[in-house]
């Protein structure tokens, strides 16, 4: 068996998923070859210590502690917000929202002048449009 296919069969192997005839020749490929029985270790030990932490102990007295500072909390923590508070902090955030966009509109708002927009295509078309000063027959025939 190539140490490739091996590879691919050791974890069922180490699960021991596998069918009895591949076992076996997993298992007499591992005796043969050390690279691969180094390999199976690392992975194994790997494979343990992932299952150990899939676990994890819980301390007995986190549950009640929780409790605890939850019953002590004070009344007035536990309070909801008035009313006028709640319809007011909504609408504040919603003014500086729309203050921002229109401030926003404001600054951006950039004068229009059509003669300099002219100005800028002249300079800018003859290097967009190649195909008027040098024809593509031209260029094939050099």
């Amino acid at each position: 068996m190539k140490c490739k296919t091996v590879h691919k069969k050791i974890i069922f192997y180490l699960e021991g998923s596998l069918p009895e005839n591949e076992m076996k020749k997993v298992q007499g490929h591992l005796q043969e070859c050390s690279a691969c029985l180094s390999f199976a270790k690392d992975l194994e030990s790997t494979l343990a210590i992932i299952e150990k932490e899939r676990y994890p102990e819980v301390n007995p007295y986190f549950y009640t502690r929780v409790r605890a500072g939850l019953e002590n909390r004070e009344p007035e923590q536990l309070q909801k917000k008035p009313a006028l508070i709640r319809i007011l902090q909504p609408a504040l955030f919603a003014m500086i929202l729309l203050l921002g966009i229109y401030s926003g509109f404001k600054i951006g708002k950039v004068p229009f002048n059509d003669s300099d927009v002219q100005a800028s295509e002249m300079e800018i078309v003859p290097y967009l449009n190649e195909m008027a000063s040098e024809p593509i027959e031209s260029f094939l025939m050099e």
